[in-house]
């Protein structure tokens, strides 16, 4: 056999078929590249709202991070001021530091931000995003007032109950489909929910419970959460906003008063008011 010319033929038929095919490659690849009318293209639309849509009903912690981020975002660009003395933001970020290992969920990335605003509030978002009002630090008398607020608020991150909320909303509003909830919209009612709508009382109990733990487990004093709620239920100048947004105080001081008396803790950490008044001076001079 001439394995010459058999390698010649068979050269020439791969190179029929070969050449034709690199033809239509490319010819597809300048349809691809040419401007078409819109119509042409909806199902790349479809694909990038598929794309869009969360499943609030089975996210994961990833997503719900970047859900978090997101919300943190707009929270940021619409209103919501960071006090950016690093000293005091520092100290906030210690005590959060402290907490995240004793908290319900320790492997997600905890972002704790101080808010530059006098009503004494706090509050908590998707993904590990959990904010204090500078109106609280003032408001607070030792560093474990403000480590049980903050150990609340991660309670609420741990029972996902922002989750739980704004599929809630979405129902409400008829914006939850069968393939979930458009992400704009998400964002849309996790800003809404930060901001505005008071918690549940079942939220609000379970948020303590978990929080107490927290506080527990780092070694700060129980008695603190007990002590700076009974603080803001006693002033006289109104209820403030941690009260308007987070309901049934008395209710709430009650159980924390038995849950602790069941479990007592030996930790005193926190206690030192002098000490809490200079780490946060730089805040207390404006």
């Amino acid at each position: 056999m001439n394995w010459k010319r058999f390698n010649l033929n068979s050269l020439f038929y791969q190179r029929r078929w070969f050449y034709p095919l690199i033809s239509a490659v490319v010819a597809l690849s300048l349809c691809l590249s040419t401007p078409l009318p819109s119509r042409a293209f909806s199902w790349i639309d479809l694909i990038i709202q598929g794309t869009q849509l969360v499943q609030l009903s089975n996210i994961s912690s990833s997503q719900e991070v970047e859900l978090g981020k997101q919300i943190n975002q707009q929270l940021l660009s619409s209103g919501t001021q960071l006090y950016r003395n690093p000293l005091v933001n520092q100290y906030v970020e210690q005590i959060g530091r402290r907490l995240v290992p004793n908290s319900d969920r320790p492997n997600i990335p905890y972002t704790f931000q101080v808010v530059k605003n006098d009503s004494i509030n706090a509050f908590a978002t998707l993904g590990g995003f959990v904010y204090v009002n500078t109106g609280l630090l003032k408001a607070a008398d030792n560093e474990a007032q403000v480590a049980s607020v903050m150990g609340h608020e991660m309670g609420h991150i741990g029972g996902q109950h922002v989750l739980k909320q704004m599929r809630q909303k979405a129902i409400e509003n008829g914006l939850l489909t069968a393939s979930g909830l458009d992400r704009t919209q998400a964002v849309q009612i996790g800003v809404q929910l930060a901001r505005d709508l008071p918690r549940s009382r079942q939220n609000e109990f379970e948020a303590d419970q978990r929080g107490l733990k927290t506080l527990t487990g780092a070694g700060y004093s129980q008695s603190a959460m007990v002590a700076f709620m009974q603080k803001l239920l006693n002033k006289s100048s109104g209820a403030p906003a941690f009260l308007n947004t987070h309901p049934a105080t008395f209710d709430r001081i009650q159980a924390l008063k038995s849950a602790i008396n069941a479990n007592p803790s030996n930790g005193s950490a926190g206690l030192d008011n002098a000490a809490y008044q200079t780490n946060i001076q730089a805040l207390l001079g404006h």
